[in-house]
């Protein structure tokens, strides 16, 4: 019963509303703008320096300092910057409907940039606001539900609703109607209470920059935790960077990946971080950490037994199945553990710092692994994946054994 009160919480609410703000930006400058500069016939060259755009998101700790010193004088420390940055990313999305890519499309990339730019800056206010509102037995729940939301924007609405949208509409059209779609986070912006913490913002920028590095770095196993965060969902991360490739190498149509990937792998995902908040609640970080990285790492074996299998529609769907559902389970953990280690005096420098951080697996070290599964075979570079992830399960034994329920690393300190 405690359970459901909670799952059926304001605050969860809440959490779910700014996940669908924070993931409604992520596509629209990568998979709808390449669309739109394709059919304006911009060259593929120009269209791969749309990438560059994600910038902003890898690089947003050396901001957030900004919106952990300063308060603006009207909703709070938190919601007043959160509404000032959705407002000016509702009108850059706008902006973006409002150009021309044929007669200025440095204007249209200028305006993207901005996109990108604002939308970080909201991840980084939602990461601190949904950290310092909810306790630390809910934040499993509540990182479940934000990726939920985040999902359901990205994937559904942008990714899959804009472009069919777009092929009857101009695409001018379908950016200002996703634009129109960041006011529900406005409004949740304005109705949702101001996160009350007892300890005080910096004093300084200079605090605001260095003194979230001291806390961190003064903390037992600093270090350690760093390294975990860097493995713990690198042998999963890996194996995902090349599947489509290897879905095709062994045989499975266009049509095949569409329907079994995308949209069964993400209903799959789906169920798979709610599940995953809902065991957190009853199990706590610590042991849904062993759980979900145990889940993970037996998801990731099931492609090297798919690539022995060869094509097999009901194989392909057991393994997509099971690994998103258990990627899932992994990624809200993964979220509530970073959240749960961090100072609410410095949550925004410090969770930003973190998830930069959680994005060097999926950017810088999934780089090779073409060359990888090129010269080891699909099924011996899978079998990697799986034991590239046994060391981040093992450093799990130095800051989060399995017997305490709820003593979650947050308790240590």
């Amino acid at each position: 019963m405690k359970i459901l009160k909670t799952i059926l919480s304001r605050r969860m609410l809440v959490s779910f509303i700014m996940g669908f703000s924070s993931g409604l930006p992520l596509l629209l400058t990568s998979t709808l703008l390449q669309a739109w500069m394709k059919k304006e016939g911009f060259d593929l060259t120009l269209i791969g320096l749309t990438a560059l755009f994600g910038l902003p998101y890898s690089l947003k700790f050396l901001w957030a300092p900004v919106f952990d010193r300063f308060a603006l004088p009207f909703l709070g420390r938190r919601k007043g910057w959160l509404l000032i940055v959705q407002l000016l990313l509702m009108l850059s999305i706008a902006g973006i409907g409002f150009s021309n890519p044929r007669n200025d499309p440095w204007l249209l990339i200028c305006i993207a940039f901005f996109v990108t730019f604002f939308s970080a800056s909201q991840d980084i206010v939602i990461d601190a606001y949904r950290r310092e509102s909810l306790s630390d037995e809910e934040l499993g729940m509540g990182s479940s539900l934000y990726v939920n939301g985040y999902l359901i924007a990205a994937r559904l609405l942008v990714a899959g609703g804009g472009l069919i949208i777009a092929d009857y509409v101009p695409f001018r059209f379908v950016y200002l109607i996703m634009a129109a779609f960041i006011l529900p986070g406005i409004l949740t912006t304005l109705l949702a209470k101001e996160p009350l913490i007892s300890v005080a913002r910096p004093k300084s920028l200079r605090e605001a920059v260095l003194a979230p590095l001291a806390d961190y770095f003064n903390r037992q196993g600093a270090l350690w935790i760093l390294a975990f965060i860097l493995m713990y969902k690198i042998g999963d991360t890996m194996a995902s960077a090349i599947t489509t490739p290897f879905y095709m190498d062994i045989g499975f149509s266009l049509k095949e990946i569409g329907t079994l990937v995308k949209l069964f792998g993400f209903w799959a995902t789906i169920a798979g971080t709610s599940i995953g908040g809902i065991i957190m609640l009853r199990l706590g970080i610590n042991r849904s950490l062993w759980i979900f990285g145990i889940l993970q790492a037996i998801s990731t074996a099931g492609f090297a037994v798919l690539a022995r299998i060869g094509h097999s529609i009901p194989a392909l769907a057991a393994v997509i199945g099971f690994e998103n559902l258990s990627a899932g389970m992994g990624t809200a953990a993964y979220m509530a553990f970073m959240a749960s280690i961090t100072n609410k005096k410095f949550t925004a420098t410090q969770y930003a710092l973190l998830t930069s951080l959680m994005a060097v697996p999926r950017t810088v070290l999934s780089a090779p692994t073409g060359f990888l599964a090129k010269y080891m075979g699909w099924e011996n570079f899978f079998i990697g994946c799986v034991l590239i992830a046994i060391p981040g399960m093992l450093l799990l034994l130095k800051f989060a054994p399995w017997s305490p329920k709820e003593g979650d690393i947050n308790n240590e300190r």
